[in-house]
């Protein structure tokens, strides 16, 4: 079953075309080293919570925007391999690629498929 990666982050709105950007430079790499599906969504309906919600979990500021993405492996072992191998490569670097986000407040981690309908 396949494996995904999930990850939450507060991007400043105005950055949203240099997001995109940097985004589809990551999607081709991820691709390049075995991901088969990457997904980059741009916060359109996401109520604040009291309790909790996207925006409070990236303590998203008035002038940003919450961003929701995943990333599909076929399994664990291939994501292991390739997001490795991404990271390591030069193309990731902050002057190669840089984050047009605050990085501290980006929540990620892996998750095994449960259910896929």
């Amino acid at each position: 079953m396949d494996y995904v990666d999930g990850f939450v982050a507060a991007v400043p709105t105005a950055n949203k075309e240099a997001f995109i950007e940097h985004a589809s430079r990551a999607a081709a790499l991820f691709k390049e080293q075995g991901a088969t599906r990457v997904v980059e969504c741009w916060g359109d309906d996401v109520p604040p919570g009291k309790l909790t919600s996207f925006p409070l979990a990236v303590q998203c500021r008035e002038d940003e925007t919450v961003v929701f993405s995943w990333i599909v492996w076929p399994s664990r072992a291939v994501r292991d391999a390739g997001m490795a191998r991404v990271m390591a490569d030069p193309r990731m670097t902050s002057e190669a690629n840089p984050m047009p986000f605050d990085g501290a407040r980006l929540i990620f981690g892996g998750f095994q498929m449960v259910v896929h309908a």
